[in-house]
């Protein structure tokens, strides 16, 4: 016979089950969570959801906090400033989280430059990556996603890692390096919470506030609201693509007898000078070629791991070594690292092939980058003589794609809404090169977007560090008008018109043919110097020469800059400076430093009206202070802009 529980003993167990269920109905944020970095100084928001009503017990650092959920089920409560220090356990309600630090949090955002990974400049920093072992660096990094339907409240995941030869390869180039040079200076934990995206433009990191002034973005961002619409684009943009690719691959005879295949006999292939483009020989066309190397190796080099640099090449490839397939990248902008395992090398004759895949555009393998293959440290050049055929011409060019991610309002909405809560020191800013279409807009809206991320962080006064676009492209002859060099000047004028801004100048660490330059760790540094100097109070020279006003003396203009910064580096002879005549004329001129003055003039100019400053795309200027420190690029007619 079975016994019956007792009513009193039912009723207490429910009761009990009840009570822990609700308990663990209490959610936190993804960046309320293990490793995490709160701002030290500041009040500290701790939030969250639960059942409505739910009381709330938060205990830290010997103290206990109280608050409730209200109808809606959110709760907030805010902990007393503090120094830094750690590592501290928070316990709320049933959660405990562990190893959490008090010390400066920045945010990171922008758009590829900022988003570059340590493993994409790896062979700059190897012994940097070995020898990463840091607990007061951690990363939060969000989870890139779009909504253009109303600001999000909570991120779809992210947690904080600490700095470790295995999670360093994933973290923001220019971020570590900005949060390295601050810890080490300051010596207080660092947190970065990195939130960017590849090829956005500032709009898309705005509110639909922020963009009331700009109808068609607007516009923009109430087309991308129908959920329909993006999964249609999509599809039809996948199933194109997708023909496209599958067409080519049909007609490309390299793939039908296996071109890759090291026996292949390639006697009657054309040649041609690696890096350069075939389309100097072949004329202008989509498809795929392929192209063979033949490299002898030493006794040796049987059995041995490598590492293949071929530079950049545009668009995509696949590369075999000895008919075997190691490896691919599909797109222009990565640079062609490939880890060749053991056993694929042998002795004697080897042969590399290259499919390259072009989908518009002129197809080449880039100029002026590091094209080699290396065994145990000896470096064998790739360069010169490599042969090459036509594998598929197709009849038009690939599909483009509809970048939806980058719509205006979208990553504003989902990438940093859900971080407001979450206090902070300041932000580092690297973006700029998706508005260059449009640089007379861009001042405007990089300044709105600031104060308006401040008032959404209700920190008026929120540093806010700017890094000015690289120089990029091919050098030109003569002075002319450049989108690159304008959107740069709105850069300055941002920073010299909006308080608490300051300017990483990084014109001198670009790389004419990469959009995305590898001289990180220069960025950060600057970065960090303008920090040192805005946000934490050090009386430092933080910037190269600031242009301050002009003044005419005859057929010369006479320069003065911003004193602290007018301490020049003689280079011997100046370069990068042009005049304007009265008709509108711009030549390049000669310069030269008289004390604390900059003198600019030519020979052939009587009235000059104007000078300019490194104006081109990717200008060649040498202007420095003392400290070694560029000059920003800058134009004197734009002095009064407001």
């Amino acid at each position: 016979m079975k016994s019956k529980l007792p009513i009193q003993t039912f009723m207490f167990l429910c009761m009990l089950l009840s009570t822990v269920w609700a308990k663990a109905t209490v959610q936190l944020p993804a960046l309320v969570s293990d490793g995490m970095v709160l701002q030290r100084d500041r009040n500290i928001n701790i939030w969250g959801t639960a059942d409505p009503g739910e009381k709330i017990n938060i205990e830290f650092n010997n103290r206990k906090f109280h608050t409730a959920a209200d109808a809606q089920g959110h709760w907030i409560t805010q902990l007393p400033a503090m120094k830094a220090g750690g590592p501290f356990i928070m316990i709320i309600n049933n959660i405990t989280i562990k190893d959490i630090l008090i010390g400066d949090v920045w945010l990171a955002s922008g758009q590829s430059n900022m988003e570059l990974p340590m493993y994409r400049v790896a062979p700059l920093y190897q012994s940097e990556i070995k020898n990463a072992d840091n607990t007061q660096i951690r990363f939060f990094t969000v989870p890139q996603q779009y909504n253009f339907k109303a600001p999000q409240q909570n991120l779809k995941g992210g947690k904080w890692e600490i700095t470790t030869p295995q999670s360093i390869t994933n973290f923001s180039a220019v971020a570590y390096f900005f949060a390295k040079k601050l810890q080490e200076d300051n010596h207080i934990p660092v947190g970065i919470i990195h939130s960017s995206l590849g090829g956005s433009p500032v709009q898309a990191w705005m509110d639909t506030e922020s963009l009331k002034k700009y109808p068609e973005y607007i516009e923009e961002a109430k087309k991308w609201q129908n959920d329909e619409l993006i999964r249609k684009t999509e599809t039809t943009e996948r199933d194109l693509s997708g023909a496209w690719y599958a067409e080519l691959d049909q007609r490309d005879i390299g793939l039908q007898q296996h071109w890759e295949n090291p026996d292949l006999n390639d006697a009657e292939w054309t040649n041609m000078n690696v890096p350069g483009s075939w389309q100097d020989k072949e004329g202008v066309f989509e498809g795929s070629v392929w192209f063979r190397k033949e490299i002898r190796l030493p006794e040796g080099s049987a059995g041995a791991a490598a590492f293949l640099n071929l530079g950049r090449i545009k668009d995509a490839d696949v590369v075999y070594i000895n008919g075997k397939k190691i490896g691919n990248t599909t797109y222009e902008y990565p640079p062609r690292w490939y880890k060749i395992p053991s056993g694929i090398l042998k002795e004697g004759k080897n042969i590399i092939a290259v499919r390259v895949i072009n989908g518009s555009g002129r197809g080449q393998f880039v100029p002026d980058k590091p094209y080699y293959l290396e065994i145990n440290g000896k470096k064998y050049d790739l360069t010169g003589i490599w042969k090459y055929k036509t594998g598929a011409k197709m009849e038009h060019m690939a599909p483009g794609q509809t970048f939806i991610r980058w719509m205006p309002t979208g990553l504003y909405n989902a990438m940093i809404n859900p971080l407001l809560n979450y206090k902070i020191k300041g932000t580092i800013w690297y973006q700029g090169e998706s508005n260059t279409g449009k640089p007379q807009e861009y001042q405007d809206l990089l300044t709105t977007m600031i104060l308006d991320w401040r008032n959404k962080w209700n920190e008026k006064d929120m540093p806010f560090l700017i890094v000015q676009l690289a120089n990029f492209m091919e050098n030109k002859t003569i002075p002319e008008e450049s989108n690159w060099a304008a959107l740069r000047e709105a850069q300055r004028q941002v920073s010299l018109h909006v308080p608490n801004t300051g300017l990483a100048v990084a014109i001198d660490i670009g790389e004419w043919n990469d959009i995305h330059p590898l001289n990180k760790k220069t960025v950060g540094d600057r970065l960090a110097l303008q920090a040192e100097k805005i946000a934490y109070g050090k009386n430092i020279v933080a910037d190269g020469p600031i242009y301050q006003s002009m003044k005419k003396n005859g057929n010369k203009v006479i320069l003065s800059f911003k004193r602290e910064t007018d301490h020049f580096k003689n280079p011997g002879k100046l370069k990068g400076f042009s005049v304007k005549d009265e008709m509108g004329t711009w030549r390049w001129a000669e310069a030269e430093i008289q004390g604390k003055n900059i003198v600019v003039w030519n020979a052939e100019t009587a009235t000059p009206t104007a000078v300019r400053y490194d104006w081109a795309d990717n200008p060649n200027g040498n202007l420095t202070n003392i400290q070694g420190l560029p000059a920003s690029p800058f134009t004197t007619e734009s002095t009064n802009r407001p």
